[in-house]
């Protein structure tokens, strides 16, 4: 039988044993007291999995920690008695599992990440009452972190204390008051008309059609990678967007706007009907830019492209700028911008909720249309 902690409180830890079965594989078991009438305690146990379930001891006491959260979840919990691990313990075990449809698994993946990497090793085994606004809000500004990464960091957390908030054992969320700026230090590089131009004429196939079309249509690249030829509309000169992948793994596209048929340029269509005579992947089932090294079971790896082709092909035509996948999207935005496009048809190109987020975080003013502006306004001055 593993050590019993020390109950704080009235918050109870309880106990984690292996009993035997018979002709079974061992169990590890929870138990746990409750109160009864007239003020008697009730032993309890529950089952938490086999030994091949949980093959150590560390991975058993992982599951319990959900289970204890929801067996105290009906007690008065000591103000002091509930950490931040046990929280973040309940958090996986519903807002982050795998079968959760709340979240994307790329959003799931990055939380879990941030919980680890930053959030744990510095709270996780402070009680709730010990993150005051003032303490986070100094931590979060000491860390040589960009601000954005900080402010990731304090939502995460913030969506911890809102999850205790509503299993009722927290009364409020102290970090809603931490002020965070997620003000970019630097300004993403952008890439112009030219510079795209060059890229493309450098890409081999299908480097260069996936490229084309993240520069014409501004999808984001998990977008492309989740497009099969059925979603295609080639008489209506669309795509259909259905899902995403992230890391290899498929999932739907989280708002009505994201999942919007998205309409296709004229040299984009005609590349992608070359691709698809081309490619040994041209059912209709199959994924537009299958990788042959998975046999078309999967798309290819995104980062992989981006190192071996498309970086690669940047400095050898002299371009400096940082180009990853999401810098199409962004030069897309901005050279439509700069084009004197209407301001609601670039944000439903964009398929932005509000023009707020299409021209505050993505659309620049470029160089050229600054000095232009600038030269307006001095001739309109002169006497």
């Amino acid at each position: 039988m593993l050590t019993r902690t020390k109950p704080h409180g009235s918050y109870q830890h309880g106990s984690l044993l292996i009993e035997s079965r018979n002709r079974q594989s061992d169990v590890w078991v929870y138990r746990w007291r409750e109160a009864g009438p007239n003020g008697t305690r009730i032993k309890r146990k529950m089952i938490v999995g086999t030994k091949d379930d949980y093959k150590t001891k560390a991975a058993a006491m992982r599951a319990v920690d959900g289970m204890r959260l929801e067996i105290n979840a009906e007690a008065p919990i000591a103000p002091r008695g509930l950490t931040l691990a046990e929280v973040v313990a309940h958090y996986r075990e519903t807002e982050l599992a795998p079968d959760s449809q709340r979240k994307s698994p790329s959003t799931r993946k990055v939380y879990g990440e941030f919980i680890d990497a930053y959030i744990l090793p510095e709270w996780g085994s402070r009680p709730l009452r010990d993150l005051r606004p003032v303490t986070v809000e100094r931590w979060l500004e000491s860390l040589a972190y960009a601000p954005a990464t900080r402010a990731k960091i304090r939502n995460i957390l913030s969506a911890l204390f809102q999850h205790a908030i509503r299993q009722g054992w927290a009364a409020n969320n102290p970090i809603r008051a931490v002020r965070v700026s997620a003000k970019r230090v630097t300004e993403p590089d952008i890439l112009g008309f030219e510079e795209i131009q060059l890229l493309l004429t450098e890409l081999p196939k299908p480097v260069r059609t996936m490229v084309l079309l993240a520069a014409t249509t501004g999808l984001r690249v998990s977008e492309i990678l989740g497009t099969q030829w059925q979603d295609i509309d080639y008489d209506g000169a669309l795509i259909r967007l259905r899902r995403g992948v992230v890391n290899q793994e498929v999932s739907g596209l989280k708002t009505i706007g994201s999942r919007r048929p998205v309409p296709v340029a004229a040299v984009a269509l005609e590349a992608l009907r070359e691709w698809q005579k081309q490619t040994s992947f041209s059912a209709l089932s199959d994924w537009v830019f299958a990788s042959p090294h998975t046999g078309g079971e999967q798309p290819y790896w995104p980062g992989t492209l981006l190192s071996r082709h498309i970086q690669p092909a940047a400095r050898r035509l002299g371009i400096t700028k940082r180009v990853g996948w999401h810098s199409f999207r962004r030069s897309y935005a901005t050279l439509l911008y700069s084009n004197e496009q209407n301001v609601k048809v670039v944000q439903e190109l964009m398929r932005h909720a509000t023009p707020n987020v299409t021209f505050g975080v993505y659309a620049q003013a470029v160089t050229p249309e600054k000095r232009a502006a600038q030269e307006r306004l001095a001739m309109a001055l002169q006497p």
